[in-house]
């Protein structure tokens, strides 16, 4: 598999850009991921807080893993068709395990399943316009599945929108009891990730892979056009996509996080302009790359890139150490947890600086390569 500088770089941000979300899936009950308002109206510091993550990061980084997945997908095709499925398998163990011993957030799983649906999609489509397309109306359908959703649904919001504090007690014993208890818990959710991934969200996830290995069959994602192309393409795209969120952002502060609206319709708007953003970000990386290619700390969003899945259950361990171990789950608030990020930033680029010196992959990396090769008989 080649290696681009450009798309490590941009693994490594995505990497250590989910965890400004995941953060809040570690240390409050699961309402609050969405709703900021699960426990009453908030602070006035925490809806800034929300606001600025909603523009700038809620989707858009685990967006911009997906285009590099589907990336991925194009630079594994020439050791065969076997070797994906075989690879793609194994992410599924790993995400099986990761979601049912360690967190329930994992995102492992469904990008296993959804990799093993759409690789031969992506493998047999000769032209990139024609996957650009395919990859745009998946996308589309899973949003328009929200709309679907938002018009069936009642007007009154479950547990998983505004708990009660018995649900808010439980979730809190789960986490900090741990053990069996977390892993039965566990284990009761996870028939429900998987028909969320099939039923909408998997239906996007797809799209966006789509769209990343078209990207890199043009030669685009790994930063193949002029300068001046680049430049041009984040100009448009970002505006475009931050008016959306924008408008999501404002609408849903408007109607007080109403579940109606902010769990469904003005989530629209959102997930529209995500993919924006986030193609708009890669263009944003490549139009000033060989500036920051020169920066000491791009060469460490590199390495962090290199080992993106290590890194990625690296934060599983620390946040759950933290919050659950220890005991901080629900202590702090969503305000308080943007100074817990950059501790495990820090612990993510010390890790990938100290692993690479001495080895070419990382751990998990390592593993999942000698796993394929042995069960793919390459």
């Amino acid at each position: 598999m080649p290696r681009y500088p450009q798309l490590d770089c941009l693994r490594g941000i995505a990497i250590l850009g989910i965890l400004l979300l995941n953060i809040v899936s570690f240390a409050l009950p699961s309402a609050a991921y969405l709703n900021p308002a699960w426990q009453g109206p908030p602070s006035d510091t925490d809806t800034v807080v929300w606001g600025i993550l909603e523009l700038f990061a809620e989707m858009k980084f685990l967006s911009l893993l997906g285009l590099l997945f589907g990336a991925g997908i194009i630079f594994q095709l020439p050791r065969g068709l076997p070797w994906i499925t075989h690879r793609l398998l194994w992410l599924v163990v790993f995400g099986v395990l990761h979601g049912i011993l360690l967190w329930q957030g994992d995102i492992l799983l469904s990008w296993g399943l959804t990799g093993l649906v759409v690789y031969r999609v992506i493998a047999y489509s000769d032209r990139g316009e024609n996957l650009l397309r395919t990859g745009v109306v998946f996308y589309l359908f899973g949003v328009g599945l929200l709309a679907g959703y938002a018009l069936v649904s009642g007007h009154q919001p479950g547990s998983d929108w505004l708990p009660q504090p018995a649900d808010i007690a439980a979730e809190r014993t789960v986490a900090l009891k741990g053990g069996w208890l977390a892993i039965h818990d566990r284990l009761e959710q996870f028939d429900g990730r998987l028909l969320a991934l099939v039923t909408q969200y998997g239906w996007e996830l797809a799209g966006l892979m789509m769209i990343g290995a078209a990207l890199t069959r043009q030669g685009w994602l790994q930063g193949q056009r002029p300068v001046s192309h680049y430049r041009r393409c984040y100009r448009y795209l970002l505006p475009i996509g931050f008016m959306l969120t924008a408008m999501s952002v404002s609408l849903q502060y408007a109607t007080g996080w109403d579940f109606r609206w902010s769990g469904f319709w003005l989530q629209i708007p959102l997930e529209l302009g995500t993919p924006f953003i986030a193609v708009g970000y890669i263009a944003l990386l490549h139009a000033h790359w060989q500036r920051l290619s020169g920066w000491r700390l791009t060469s460490l969003l590199i390495q962090v890139g290199r080992m993106a899945l290590s890194n990625y259950l690296l934060q599983t361990l620390v946040c759950t150490t933290i919050f659950s171990v220890l005991g901080y789950f629900m202590a702090l608030t969503r305000s308080q947890l943007l100074a817990v990020v950059p501790l495990v930033w820090l612990l993510n680029l010390a890790f990938s600086y100290c692993w690479l010196r001495y080895f070419r992959q990382g751990p998990l990396e390592w593993c999942w390569r000698r796993l394929t090769r042995w069960t793919a008989g390459v």
